[in-house]
């Protein structure tokens, strides 16, 4: 898809990435595609969030109008496509790996404490591996459902960890 030339409101470097993926369907399809091996739109659809279908298929195209996925047609069945974070994509890791700590370590959430207490001291090897995944096109999870919510709305807010007031 070619790149549309773009006007950010303003010039600093947080306006123009959150103008880009700021928006939580658009990060949620990303950690999807990153953390939970996801590649389809039925996938994300039934992800456990509730989105739209026409806000997913908007989000799908802006993000691959950014060039942080893209769409391959299936093998199976090409009318159909399986999504691929870019370079530029998977180059998002960290930013999405901190914002798991960070929702971790300050609100009550799905997410298995012990876990996440062990990929955040080695950061550095849990970003290698996505990285190793994600050239590898291998779709295992990089955390299973169970370590962060799943597909389930029950576990979210069933946090083991989070603020302590």
């Amino acid at each position: 898809m070619a790149k549309a030339k773009q006007t950010w409101r303003s010039g600093c470097p947080v306006n123009v990435a959150l103008e880009i993926f700021g928006d939580r369907w658009s990060l949620l399809v990303i950690r999807d595609l990153m953390v939970r091996g996801y590649r389809t739109f039925k996938e994300f659809q039934e992800a456990g969030e509730g989105i739209a279908t026409n806000i997913l298929a908007e989000r799908l195209k802006k993000l691959e109008a950014a060039g942080l996925l893209e769409a391959e047609a299936q093998e199976s069945d090409r009318r159909r496509s399986n999504y691929r974070l870019t370079e530029k994509g998977i180059d998002l890791a960290p930013v999405v790996l901190e914002l798991l700590f960070w929702a971790t370590r300050h609100e009550k959430t799905g997410a298995s404490c012990a876990v996440i207490e062990t990929m955040e001291k080695d950061r550095t090897k849990v970003l290698a591996e996505a990285r190793r995944r994600w050239k590898a096109r291998d779709a295992t999870p990089l955390l299973p459902p169970s370590v962060i919510g799943g597909r389930s709305r029950a576990a979210f807010g069933a946090g083991r960890r989070g603020r302590q007031d």
